[in-house]
């Protein structure tokens, strides 16, 4: 499936550098008014990019790690299981789920701009919108993981997916051992947006 030339959300390349000049325009401007802090823009994006948007995906994932039947429902359309939690898009792509296994890792990138799950996975990490990353991802995916600390094993093939305007990706990481009897909430507490890329495992539990 091609990438839509007109699709709406960031194409992050063509044109970041007029976006970034105006954004960054404007967040001076609002900083001299005296109406905000540029300490508090920071916070508020660092909390979307790395604690709210990343808590729906983790939702996700620990209610499938926990309930088979959505786990089932999560593999056949997953577009209707993750909106029957609440988490919808303004694009309204349709979802895709992928799950890890002893036997295959799943990878996401967008190798054309940057489309992105925001609705369960909050901002995009920098790293996602790079174009070293973008083909990297492609070309030598292993590298890419070994890039980020995560050596599998040789009998574990790598799938590569291409997220598009109209599909995104979710990973949902496969459940650390020694997690018996833990409810949903704990395990969200395992669950990084980096394993719901595809970049990382989920953590292991202390």
């Amino acid at each position: 499936m091609s990438h839509s030339d007109d699709h709406n959300h960031d194409d992050g390349m063509s044109h970041l550098g007029e976006m970034d000049a105006r954004v960054r325009a404007l967040e001076s401007l609002l900083v001299e008014k005296g109406y905000v802090e540029s300490e508090s823009i920071d916070a508020l994006i660092e909390t979307y990019e790395t604690k709210i948007g990343p808590k729906n995906g983790a939702h996700v994932v620990a209610k499938s790690w926990t309930e088979p039947d959505f786990a089932d429902w999560l593999q056949r359309d997953a577009t209707a299981a993750i909106h029957s939690l609440g988490y919808t898009s303004r694009q309204g792509e349709h979802m895709e789920a992928v799950f890890n296994s002893d036997d295959t890792h799943h990878l996401v990138v967008c190798t054309l701009c940057s489309c992105y799950p925001w609705s369960v996975l909050g901002l995009p990490p920098v790293w996602y919108k790079s174009p070293p990353y973008r083909s990297k991802a492609v070309i030598d995916p292993r590298g890419v993981l070994s890039d980020f600390g995560l050596q599998l094993s040789n009998t574990t093939s790598v799938e590569v997916h291409d997220s598009t305007a109209e599909t995104r990706y979710l990973v949902i990481p496969q459940r650390p051992a020694g997690t018996d009897g833990w409810s949903a909430e704990q395990l969200m507490s395992l669950v990084t947006r980096n394993s719901m890329i595809g970049t990382a495992l989920a953590e292991q539990p202390r």
